[in-house]
């Protein structure tokens, strides 16, 4: 091989010795040549640039065969695409150039792509490619983390694209294969093990006309939860800011009732996974108009009013006509008046953040504007066993619940210092005022309690994370809990991009669908590892 890789080198040494005679005798002179020799030159530089395709073809073979050839083979190419392109100037033979020619017939095209750039750092992948390079690439536009890259940016407005998507792999095959719930009732539990594109979320953001009405759209699918209701979702918020202390807004939006439903997404310390108390406590998402803002600097605020407490596979058809659904949630942040993006202190905060929060949410549910069991990113009304509180006949023969008022508390609270973070959450959750066939209306509220602790610590600035954390519902139909251990790479030291590995232990889950790691009834352990980009 590396006799073939001198041959090669050798040959292209030579070439370039007949090039540079060539140029000195086009240079040689200082008149313009004779009309006679003007009509030879095109026709000599035609010969000369053949010769140099014909070798970088054989080249292109050689790499194909035997690998990579060295570096300087690479810069070789490089000097002879200079000279053919200094030689087409001098001589108006531009034209002659070949262009990249088709890959033959059963040939890979990305074995044909361009090798790469002899500056960058490490040896290039094979590509048999050492052809001509392309064209100058022109650049245009602007990325901003978490914003996206810039399509437009005109008088008039803006538009950026940002996409979020990760792949998965899950585990489930040490989960029970049953679950008994508290009424006796036997479900089997589905032991999965798959990969996923789990989800992809298309954003389009910016502003128009003024940069104080701002728009973000988006398209948002669940692939595991393939075939059931609200798969695919559109969605997305008008905003019109008048200051800081106020902005106003209409759409589809989460209600703020827990820390995880403010708008934190997707900087959490697991990928896209809740423990179970924040899970069964929390609100969802629905349609609605909501205002948000600064009181001071270091107190803001959230409050909507939306159509139920989970729209999302819901029609308009199923909604009650009552606007049934307010949340609201207040924060404060006593010394630095910043927390952070979300759980972790990826930012290695050099001075101590803190973070106190308050949420509350109230709805009238009924049992019609309820998603279905697997909709995606919704929540249904359950009891601490897992149970859907509308289940028909669930607490005794013909007796079944249509409507129910839903009114949850939290309280959050969490610190932030050189890497390390500490964060937690407490939730108190009342349903009451039944109403549905048989004795629903004598039957006595329910009332569940839990929290949830989170720690992580940056072993490497920027670049390894290991957290872990827990959770527990004290429930008057069961007691579940949850444990977890993780870790997160950062392979360019960003939060565009991260590697995300995680071991989770499960007693009883009250909660669970297809587009999270567990299901409603689990009992041991799941694994999941996932590879998340989002910009």
């Amino acid at each position: 091989m590396k006799d073939i890789q001198r041959k090669a080198t050798w040959r292209f040494l030579g070439t370039l010795v007949v090039i540079t005679i060539c140029m000195g005798c086009a240079n040689a002179q200082d008149s313009p040549p004779e009309p006679s020799n003007s009509q030879k030159t095109p026709q000599n530089v035609s010969d000369v640039l053949q010769t140099i395709d014909q070798l970088v073809k054989q080249n292109a073979q050689l790499v194909k065969q035997y690998g990579q050839v060295e570096r300087q083979n690479r810069e070789l190419m490089d000097q002879i695409e200079s000279l053919r392109r200094t030689l087409g100037a001098q001589t108006g033979a531009a034209t002659l150039v070949p262009e990249h020619a088709e890959p033959e017939e059963n040939e890979n095209p990305a074995l044909t792509a361009p090798a790469l750039d002899a500056s960058q750092e490490g040896e290039p992948e094979l590509t048999g490619a050492l052809s001509t390079p392309q064209k100058e690439h022109k650049k245009f536009g602007t990325y901003t983390p978490n914003f996206g890259f810039t399509v437009a940016d005109t008088d008039n407005g803006s538009l950026n694209v940002s996409i979020f998507s990760y792949v998965r792999y899950l585990n489930q095959l040490d989960l029970a294969p049953t679950y008994t719930n508290a009424f006796g009732v036997v479900s089997k539990v589905k032991q999965r093990q798959d990969f996923q594109l789990q989800k992809v979320q298309i954003k389009f953001l910016g502003w128009l006309f003024n940069p104080d009405f701002r728009y973000f759209l988006y398209v948002w699918t669940s692939n595991a939860s393939m075939g059931q209701g609200a798969q695919v979702v559109v969605g997305g918020n008008l905003n019109y800011t008048f200051n800081k202390h106020f902005i106003l807004s209409g759409g589809i939006n989460g209600l703020p009732g827990t820390r995880t439903v403010e708008g934190n997404f997707p900087f959490w310390l697991s990928m896209d996974s809740r423990l179970i108390a924040d899970e069964f406590f929390r609100p969802s998402y629905t349609s609605g108009i909501w205002a948000r803002g600064l009181i001071t600097d270091k107190l803001r605020y959230q409050a909507i009013l939306g159509n139920n407490l989970s729209q999302i596979g819901v029609n308009a058809g199923q909604l009650t006509n009552h606007l049934g659904a307010v949340s609201s949630a207040l924060v404060w942040m006593p010394t630095t008046g910043e927390f952070g993006a979300g759980f972790g202190d990826f930012e290695q905060h050099d001075k101590l953040a803190t973070r106190l929060g308050i949420h509350f949410t109230r709805s009238r549910e009924n049992r019609q504007s309820q998603p279905g069991t697997e909709d995606f990113q919704n929540t249904q009304i359950r009891l601490s066993d897992g149970s859907i509180i509308f289940t028909p006949n669930l607490f005794g023969p013909g007796t079944t619940i249509t409507d129910v008022t839903y009114k949850m508390t939290s309280f959050d609270g969490g610190i932030k210092l050189h890497g390390y973070s500490l964060e937690g959450e407490y939730y108190l959750r009342w349903l009451d005022d039944f109403r549905g066939s048989g004795r629903a209306g004598n039957l006595p509220g329910v009332f569940d309690q839990g929290f949830q602790i989170q720690t992580s610590a940056m072993v490497v600035p920027k670049t390894f994370q290991i957290y872990g954390g827990g959770s527990t519902i004290f429930g008057q139909y069961g007691t579940p809990y949850d444990a977890r251990i993780g870790t997160n790479v950062f392979p360019w030291k960003n939060r565009v991009v991260r590697w995300n590995t995680e071991a989770l232990y499960l007693y009883k889950s009250p909660v669970g669908n297809l587009s999270l790691p567990y299901v409603v009834g689990a009992k041991g352990w799941v694994f999941h590892t996932n590879v998340e980009m989002a910009f």
